[in-house]
């Protein structure tokens, strides 16, 4: 085997090492990635049948964390890795958007690359490391890239910058960000704040990719070191003779078209016109047709993005006739949908989101079983994209990567403000529908799911708005134009998609995609100036739509209560097998949670109204009260005696009602008077320290009778013949003793 290796320490002095050579050396290329006890092992292959006719990188990438490599056994039925979870979905996607640009553009094999995590702690985050080995795999192989790129985590932990921090830092973290980068440029940026300003997510962008770039040299010295050489391949067809025909017939009527400020689907229809009519005038067979079908899509589209990028650059003027900096009209509605806890439609130009959040129990938390992550989530936000959105004729199969990803920006958005569990005790599910789409219907789902939350009473700490950018460059004459609200031609044609939510008071998530090589702080600092721009204008007409979160919920949402008890208690209040927890929800109509945190019970009680909540508080607090002297009980007759009755004053609470504290007058027979089963309202009247017992009583809860003399004590006559007889006997006896005792000594002597 011939094994190369390569290692970089960190700020804090963990070593990352890249190995290859040792596993999986039929793959185009592979590597094992090592961080403490956290192992990756990534790998590439790309097919050698080029498709010199397509016009895209069919890439596809794949994460996977084994649960072996945390000694876990899967859960589930099948007791083996299945489908990806959303981490691993997520984790997939940020690879991706950074390797995309950096193949070839005429560079269309099939090509597949894989991350798997085979060894895992409880300390390292395996996904900060994911993108350098998938870009390090490529790097080792003869797959066609341009340049190597780094992933790296940034998060800001008591106001220091900290490189990958381990699970235990992140949770300390107010800027937590995933950067990928190549040694001159920034890819991709995606990540969560607590409401930092643009100059302090700069700051951690350049922070992480101060750390990329030595990521980056190790490759190309690993690469160089192996003598690697990439492939040659088909590049893709072309056809100058076409290509120059186009530009001189089309490019002024698609310039003019570009400028008629149409709405989307007759800008759509316009664009099409002018290419059919072209193909028409070829005169072309149907065999010829299809050949050149595809250079003059690729020639037409080439010719489209020229001159819409033109138009924008040289007349400050976009495709529905806006400036750059313009925000398209805005109407948002509330409280759309009578019978939902929450609702709200958040409509943008030609993007809509109709939003509702329901309010459930802690029964609805999403419980996580991912490998290095086994939790609970009490806050869900689901994002739908159905094909009628942009008017397609097709059926949704399933949740797509898309759909998991855009959701995923939105939770971190609104996550930052939702309240601490302490004053939310529900469990609240946001879902958006997108119902219309022409660009950022992500930002939309921020925006409507802010509204929803505020109609549904959910007390968020602020408000929270999202917007996306675009960006326009031209390198040979340095010019550029920030573009605010994008549309979705314009990420199609554009430079850069970034997407900023946040507050008044700072920025909350953001993710960012570029598509050109050279983007500098400055063109990024301009478009985080405008982004808060544009967010302020967005929630200034949201908050005219509802300004704060409601007083109160719906009447129709579920109520919850949450009180504490002693951990002893716990067992108690649920009974022998959920007996007794069992019982009081049947009997109330309420669902009752207890979880023990910090060493005592907390219970939450649900229930639809009032009144079946207060029933069920009180049956749990009387099985967790003490008895106290003084207070006054209803308690149920367990038993009869002759001297009195026991009764059960709490759950599992008994004491004694002596027959003398059961009414004013006297009581011969406490049958006559009380049967098992009778409540009775009764005082303790004492507790015994020693032995807990209690001391009931009725009658000093009765009133007392006019001239009501206290009953004499029964006679003592009869004791005190007994006492004077016992005496005479005891004298007796010691006369007889005395008697025997002198007989025997007489005997002894004689």
């Amino acid at each position: 085997m011939n094994i190369f290796t390569k290692q970089i320490t960190l700020q804090d002095g963990r070593i990352i090492t890249i190995e290859t050579g040792k596993l999986a050396k039929q793959a185009d290329g592979s590597v094992v990635l090592r961080c403490g006890n956290t192992m990756l092992l990534a790998t590439v292959c790309s097919s050698k049948d080029s498709q010199p006719e397509s016009d895209f990188m069919p890439l596809t990438v794949e994460y996977q964390e084994k649960y072996y490599s945390a000694g876990r056994v899967p859960g589930g039925f099948l007791k083996r890795e299945g489908k990806p979870s959303e981490h691993e979905i997520l984790t997939a996607r940020l690879i991706d958007r950074a390797l995309r640009p950096l193949f070839p553009k005429d560079y269309h094999n099939e090509t597949f690359v894989n991350v798997f995590l085979i060894s895992a702690d409880n300390t390292e985050m395996p996904d900060s490391y994911a993108g350098l080995a998938a870009s390090a795999a490529i790097a080792v192989s003869d797959v066609p890239f341009l340049e190597p790129i780094a992933e790296c985590r940034v998060a800001r932990i008591d106001g220091k910058f900290v490189i990958n921090p381990t699970f235990e830092q992140n949770k300390k973290a107010d800027i937590e960000i995933m950067v990928g980068a190549t040694q001159e440029n920034i890819m991709m940026v995606e990540g969560e704040m607590n409401e930092v300003s643009e100059q302090e997510m700069l700051d951690a962008i350049k922070f992480a990719h101060d750390a990329i770039k030595p990521m980056c040299a190790l490759q190309v010295e690993l690469a160089k070191e192996m003598n690697v050489t990439k492939r040659e391949y088909e590049p893709e067809i072309s056809d100058a003779e076409l290509k120059a025909k186009i530009d001189s017939e089309l490019y002024q009527k698609i310039y003019d078209t570009a400028k008629l400020a149409l709405a989307k689907h007759e800008r759509a229809d316009a664009f099409d016109k002018i290419e059919q009519d072209f193909i028409e005038s070829l005169g072309l067979t149907e065999e010829e047709l299809e050949e050149k079908q595809i250079l003059i899509d690729r020639y037409f589209n080439d010719s489209l993005r020229t001159a819409v990028r033109r138009l924008i650059l040289d007349e400050g003027k976009r495709l529905d006739g806006r400036k750059t900096n313009e925000i398209r009209p805005i109407w948002c509605e509330v409280d759309y949908l009578p019978a939902v806890h929450g609702s709200a439609i958040f409509t943008r130009g030609e993007t809509q989101s109709l939003s509702s959040v329901t309010l459930g129990t802690k029964l609805d938390e999403q419980i996580i079983d991912d490998v290095l992550d086994q939790s609970r989530k009490s806050f869900l936000l689901h994002y739908n994209f159905p094909p009628f959105a942009t008017g397609e004729a097709r059926a949704s199969r399933g949740v797509s990567r898309r759909e998991i990803g855009h959701g995923n920006l939105a939770h971190r958005a609104l996550m930052k403000v939702m309240p601490p569990e302490t004053e939310n005790p529900y469990t609240v599910r946001v879902v958006s529908d997108i119902l219309e789409s022409n660009g950022s219907s992500s930002m939309a789902t921020v925006c409507g799911g802010c509204l929803a939350l505020m109609d549904a009473g959910v007390k968020i700490k602020k408000p929270v708005s999202g917007i996306a950018m675009g960006l326009i460059t031209d390198t040979e004459s340095d010019k550029f134009a920030v573009l605010s609200d994008i549309l979705g031609d314009e990420d199609h044609l554009g430079d850069m998609d970034f997407k900023v939510a946040g507050t008044p008071d700072g920025i909350t998530a953001c993710q960012m995609d570029i598509k050109v090589d050279g983007l500098s702080y400055d063109i990024l600092s301009k478009a985080l100036k405008q982004a808060n721009e544009g967010r302020a204008h967005i929630l200034g007409i949201m908050l005219q739509t509802i300004d704060k979160p409601r007083e109160d919920y719906k009447p129709f949402v579920p109520r919850i209560e949450k009180f504490t008890i002693g951990k002893d208690y716990i067992g108690a209040v649920i009974g022998p097998g959920g007996k007794n927890i069992q019982e009081i929800q049947a009997a109330t109509n309420s669902v009752i949670v207890i979880d023990e945190v910090d060493g005592c019970g907390v219970v939450s009680v649900s229930a639809s109204n009032s009144e079946d909540m207060k029933a069920a508080i009180a049956k749990i607090k009387s099985i967790v009260t003490e008895p106290e002297v003084g207070e006054v009980y209803k308690g149920v007759v367990k038993s009869v005696v002759e001297f009195g009755a026991f009764l059960e004053i709490l759950p599992g609470k008994e004491g004694l009602l002596h027959v003398s504290e059961i009414d004013w007058k006297r009581i011969e027979n406490v049958s006559d008077v009380l049967k098992e089963g009778d409540e009775v309202e009764v005082k303790c009247l004492d507790i015994d320290k020693k032995t807990g017992k209690l001391k009931l009583s009725r009658r000093v809860l009765l009133p007392k009778p006019e001239g009501y003399v206290e009953p004499q004590p029964r006679s003592n006559t009869r004791s005190n013949n007994n006492r004077s007889n016992n005496d005479r006997n005891n004298g007796e006896r010691r006369n007889n003793n005395e008697r025997r005792n002198n007989n025997n000594n007489d005997r002894r002597r004689n």
